[in-house]
Parts: structure tokens; C-alpha cells; sequence
């Protein structure tokens, strides 16, 4: 499913989207870190904790600007999950950024599946390409969308 996010536009035009576009209910977006950075061939594979630094950092601004009601959950695998550690670790607010321990789409089905059970009933959107991970996470509720959705929306920054 693709859909625009709310806050494409200036502050007052996205407040004003809000109202018309959503159904009242919490969001919760979770991030396929690896495959929203891999969908765009800028170098990141020569240094995955850089790229990964970029996306966070984006990613919190954007956070930044979103209502209460919307959260943004990151998930970092393999060497991307440096991008939090040391001196050049990004501010990342109160965006939550969550290190897989092993494969990152185990970790993003677990996320999209808790999320969606949740007793406050948010709308999840999973930002992946991956259509094995979609299918994992579709039937829990979720909707997913593919990694130029939310590039689009972070361009607009």
C-alpha cells in the first residue's frame, strides 16, 4: 500500500492533512534500515555505519516533526548497527532505534507483529522492499510500503 504521509508539506499544511487523512488512530512506522539505505546507490556500502548515521539523523528531524501520536522505529543489522555507537553517533531524539541481535527481518516481523497487537490499536506501516519480509508482516496487521515512500517524505526536509 502507498499512501502520503502527512507531513510531505509545510508544518501547518501537514497538521491540516492529519486531520483528513488519518482515522484517529496512532501510527507506529517501522524502518527496514538496511533496505531503505541499499535502495539508493550513494556509496553506502563502503561505509554501512555512515549511511546508516545519515538515515538515523534524517529520520529523527523527521521524528522531530511528527505528532505524538506517530512513532518511528529503526532497525539496525550487521555493521549498520555501529552507526549508534562512538563519537559521531547521531542525536536520534526520541526516535527509537532498535540493533538487531541477529537477522534484521526476524526482528522487524517481531516489531510489526507487537505493534500491532498493541491494546491502543496503531496503524503500522513497514518501509521495506523485501517482499518476503511483507509477507511475514502483512498478516499481522500491517501495511508496507517501499523505501521511496518514506525517501520522498525525508527529500522534503
Amino acid at each position: 500500500m502507498h499512501r502520503r504521509l502527512p507531513w510531505r508539506k509545510g508544518v501547518e499544511e501537514w497538521r491540516v492533512q492529519t486531520d483528513e487523512m488519518t482515522t484517529g488512530r496512532p501510527q507506529v512506522i517501522v524502518v527496514d534500515a538496511a533496505n531503505v539505505i541499499g535502495s539508493r546507490p550513494d556509496g553506502w556500502w563502503r561505509d554501512r555505519p555512515g549511511a546508516a548515521r545519515r538515515l538515523l539523523t534524517k529520520l529523527a528531524v523527521l521524528q522531530h516533526h511528527l505528532q505524538d501520536t506517530t512513532d518511528i522505529i529503526v532497525i539496525l543489522e550487521g555493521a549498520a548497527r555501529a552507526a549508534v555507537s562512538g563519537d559521531d553517533a547521531p542525536d536520534t531524539g526520541t526516535l527509537r532505534v532498535v540493533l538487531a541481535p541477529g537477522s534484521g527481518d526476524d526482528t522487524i516481523a517481531a516489531i510489526a507483529a507487537e505493534s500491532t497487537a498493541q491494546p491502543h490499536n496503531p496503524e503500522v506501516t513497514v518501509v521495506t522492499a523485501d517482499r518476503g519480509l511483507r509477507q511475514r508482516t502483512d498478516p499481522t496487521g500491517a501495511t508496507s510500503t517501499g523505501p521511496s515512500w518514506l525517501l520522498d517524505q525525508l527529500d522534503q526536509l
